[in-house]
């Protein structure tokens, strides 16, 4: 936009014209007059000075030229520090350099740099402030006489020696009015710009890396600070033609455009800022209010609202709009997820929402997080809202606390419940893995009941492996009997241990020690086409088994879910349970090996049992070849450890990020 701006400059003015001028040049002509900043000088206190002066004198302007119509506002009082010393002989200096200088860009141009070497030791918005606080006392006192005139001999007097009369005689105000009114548009404009700048300077103090946007600003600061002292350069001279009895014409126009055009990137940079550092300092907040136990309800109102935008929420049941008060003293469950989440996400909780809004202690809130809100996605959150029978918020914008969530909770795309205590203390900053495993057996979803259930006998496993695979797996399980699942990517490895595993599981000599063995695939159907429904269903019930183990100290059954984790990618994996007691976990090619060498070790099963004797052999098949494993734990899925032992060897294993495609934005559009 800029760069469109110069080159539309440059066809209208002169070549040599500072407006035909790229940004690049403008910084190398201006950089010469800059030797150092000196922070020691108090910019603010002379700013609030230059303030008082200008508005005052821009609305006596506006009042005096327009009649009595105008509307007056208010202007806040501030007062400058009591110690600080006006530098007058600076401010003379600068009033000198732009008293009676002819109107043309190039002259102002060459004053303006004449005016930024006298400021060369000044801050970049110092040297702004210091040329308005010259233009201020010419152009104030100015207006100031204009009012008094009247009832004031001295002043009489002085205006007479500033010319006053010559502009404010009755035909000479009409026949000047728009100049006069236009050259006063100016002046408020030109003090915004560097009101914007002096707001640049004070959120400066924040980190790049947290407000990103401020880098550009602030290094485009000393272009800005050259066009608004070269605006106020061209004032002086406006004023300076105005007073005189000679028609000269010096047109403001192109100051203007310039200006407005500074100005209004500004405006939307601040904004942006401020929009930026709000959310930093909610993070602030938030993180202190954590620390403190409270009450959920100013928890609540933390996270999701800014402190003068609190909303109501809605019940997505009945869609009547309900007090955020009807969270107060109570447990709640913060379903935290983008607006692309399944009906398998939403149907996990629905038994969690029957269980539990019995009592009437616990209520689940749906936190969306979207960055930017148009149009789809209001509709696509109208669509989910219908499917959920708990609590939503309506939101026009970024929730409050989004940084929190992202930084705290490690949200990174997945679905997150993270469970709160009517303190507003955190039980679980993601319970809904336990939840996938356990359902409401997991209940009240704090960290002191996963570590519970996950250090039982079962691991878990019970529920993943009977939710749906095959009607027959529930006898089996209770029938006490061993189960083979398995599966995997390659169908020839899954014919071949059907093969060898149903021999295995037909031999005369486990049929005589009263071994039954049941064969399970997951995920195929009677054709060997994948089932992605069971096959999802599986994987995300042992991922989320994995993600409560991975914190912790890994036990025997950890390990071998790690393990089966790791294998999710390979041409084959074995899961081997004794009803529902998990007992080891085998990579395909390694598995098929212990099945097909049966022979070699059927003999000891009567003596030693055929769950030591397949671990035993597995062992020593494990030993001869198998490299060890790699795991591949999603991103979005939360925190993720530091480090992790290898299943297999036990040694620690190397970190590698990697990026896999999974259409998680949706269908490509090709062209």
């Amino acid at each position: 936009m800029l760069g469109l701006v110069n080159k539309v400059a440059s066809v209208i003015h002169h070549p040599h014209s500072p407006f035909a001028k790229s940004d690049k040049k403008i910084l190398d002509d201006i950089y010469t007059t800059h030797v150092h900043a000196d922070d020691s000088f108090d910019d603010d206190s002379l700013f609030i000075i230059v303030e008082s002066i200008l508005k005052r004198a821009t609305q006596t302007v506006d009042k005096i030229v327009q009649g009595t119509q105008v509307h007056v506002e208010d202007i806040e009082e501030q007062t400058p520090k009591a110690n600080f010393s006006v530098p007058l002989c600076t401010l003379k200096g600068i009033s000198c350099e732009m008293q009676c200088k002819p109107p043309g860009e190039e002259i102002a141009h060459e004053t303006t740099l004449a005016i930024l070497h006298k400021l060369s030791k000044y801050s970049w918005e110092a040297k702004a402030s210091l040329t308005l606080a010259a233009f201020a006392m010419e152009f104030g006192e100015f207006w100031l006489l204009a009012e008094l005139r009247e009832s004031n001999h001295l002043a009489r007097s002085i205006a007479i020696l500033k010319r006053l009369p010559v502009l404010l005689k009755p035909s000479q105000l009409h026949k000047r009015r728009q100049a006069i009114l236009e050259l006063n548009n100016l002046i408020k404009a030109t003090l915004e710009v560097i009101t914007c700048i002096d707001q640049f300077n004070k959120i400066s103090i924040y980190d790049l890396k947290d407000v990103p946007e401020l880098s550009g600003t602030l290094d485009h600061v000393p272009v800005d600070v050259y066009w608004a002292i070269m605006t106020v350069v061209a004032c002086a001279t406006k004023i300076t033609l105005l007073t005189s009895d000679e028609d000269k014409e010096f047109d403001l126009s192109p100051y203007s455009q310039k200006i407005h055009f500074v100005l209004n990137k500004l405006k939307t940079q601040l904004t942006i800022c401020r929009a930026r550092i709000e959310f930093i300092e909610n993070y602030k907040k938030l993180k202190k209010l954590f620390r403190t136990p409270t009450e959920i309800m100013e928890i609540f109102k933390g996270l999701l609202f800014t402190k003068d935008n609190v909303q109501p929420l809605v019940d997505c049941s009945t869609k009547q709009t309900v007090s955020i008060e009807i969270l107060r003293r109570k447990n709640v469950l913060f379903f935290i997820s983008s607006l692309d989440i399944t009906d398998d996400d939403i149907s996990i909780l629905k038994p969690v929402h029957e269980f539990t809004k019995k009592d009437n202690q616990y209520k689940i809130v749906w936190i969306p997080i979207v960055e930017q809100w148009t149009d789809e996605l209001r509709k696509k959150f109208e669509i989910l809202k219908n499917k959920m029978p708990w609590y939503t918020v309506q939101y026009s914008g970024p929730i409050a606390g989004i940084k929190f969530i992202k930084e705290e909770w490690n949200f990174k795309g997945k679905p997150l419940l993270v469970v709160m205590n009517p303190q507003g203390k955190v039980e679980h900053t993601n319970a809904l893995h336990m939840i996938r495993v356990w359902g409401v057996k997991a209940f009240p979803f704090t960290e002191t009941i996963e570590k519970e259930l996950s250090s039982d006998s079962h691991g878990g496993i019970h529920s993943i492996v009977v939710d749906g695979i095959h009607p027959s797996v529930p006898s089996y399980i209770r029938d006490n009997k061993y189960i083979f699942f398995y599966g995997g990517k390659d169908n020839e490895w899954i014919q071949q241990f059907t093969k060898k595993a149903t021999a295995l599981a037909n031999d005369p000599i486990l049929k005589e020690a009263k071994i039954y063995i049941e064969l399970v695939c997951v995920g195929k159907g009677s054709e060997g086409e994948d089932d992605h429904g069971i096959l999802g269903r599986f994987w995300t019930g042992i991922e989320s088994l994995f993600l409560t183990k991975v914190h912790k100290h890994v036990d025997p059954i950890g390990q071998e879910i790690q393990k089966l984790v790791s294998y999710k990618n390979e041409s084959g994996w074995v899961l081997l349970t004794k009803g529902s007691t998990l007992l080891v976990t085998g990579h395909g090619i390694s598995a098929l090996k212990v099945v097909e060498d049966f022979e070699k070790w059927r003999e000891h099963v009567k003596e030693k049992g055929f769950e030591f004797c397949f671990k035993a052999y597995y062992g020593k098949v494990i030993q001869a070849g198998r490299p060890c494993c790699r795991l591949d734990i999603p991103g979005s899925t939360g925190k993720v450890p530091e480090s992790m032992k290898c299943p297999d060897c036990h040694r620690s294993m190397e970190t590698f990020i990697s990026y896999k495609c999974c259409h998680i934005d949706g269908p490509t559009a090709h062209h």
